[in-house]
């Protein structure tokens, strides 16, 4: 790893993703968690906020950036929720088969390496009838700020620690047993349009 991704991309990420419109964003679908809760890509902690300590029993974030994880202490601290960090990856979380209530997904999809794997192993640690809260910004519907997100990911993603501008979200998880219940979708205001198609809503394991 270099000392880019080591000591600055945690505080370019947590800048970024922590701004006014994706707050909002987060809340519209992060407070819905209840039970045992995966976050997957916990990272500096910006969803912390937003559980509902009175419908959440726990939160195990998992995460492969513990320098990302120290900046989300202050954050932890402030919260009346239980939260475990445990570093690792999306594509073999670390958790039990069938443990898990809810997962919350929150601009995380976009940089993981394997999204279908990580999927696979978000609906394998899935109870029956598990709930996964998704938001994140996703290839746009409109070719020209498509044809302009292809053109600029490669880019994109050596500056933003690996995040691909261009990904199909929806069609992700519909390629999985997840059902999905509610979705919806906007370009974030005053956000550049390459980066401000977003998407949230949530699915159900069948």
């Amino acid at each position: 790893m270099s000392f880019y991704e080591k000591k600055i991309l945690p505080h370019v990420i947590n800048c970024a993703c922590g701004m006014k419109a994706v707050d909002l964003q987060r809340a519209k679908v992060v407070p819905l968690a209840q039970g045992q809760v995966l976050e997957l890509g916990i990272g500096t902690g910006l969803n912390v906020k937003h559980y509902d300590a009175a419908r959440v029993s726990k939160v195990i974030g998992i995460d492969p950036s513990e320098e990302s994880w120290q900046l989300a202490q202050r954050a932890v601290q402030q919260s009346d929720v239980a939260i475990e960090y445990r570093i690792g990856s999306a594509e073999d979380i670390p958790l039990a088969t069938e443990s898990i209530d809810t997962a919350v997904i929150t601009y995380t999809l976009c940089t993981i390496p394997d999204p279908t794997r990580a999927l696979a192993e978000v609906v394998r640690v899935l109870r029956p009838g598990g709930r996964v809260l998704v938001a994140e910004h996703a290839l746009a519907p409109d070719a020209s700020v498509a044809k302009w997100q292809n053109r600029v990911n490669g880019f994109w993603g050596k500056m933003a620690g690996g995040c691909h501008i261009n990904r199909d979200i929806r069609g992700l998880i519909d390629a999985t047993p997840l059902q999905v219940q509610d979705w919806r979708a906007m370009y974030l205001p005053q956000t550049p349009k390459i980066a401000g198609y977003n998407v949230w809503g949530t699915a159900t394991l069948r």
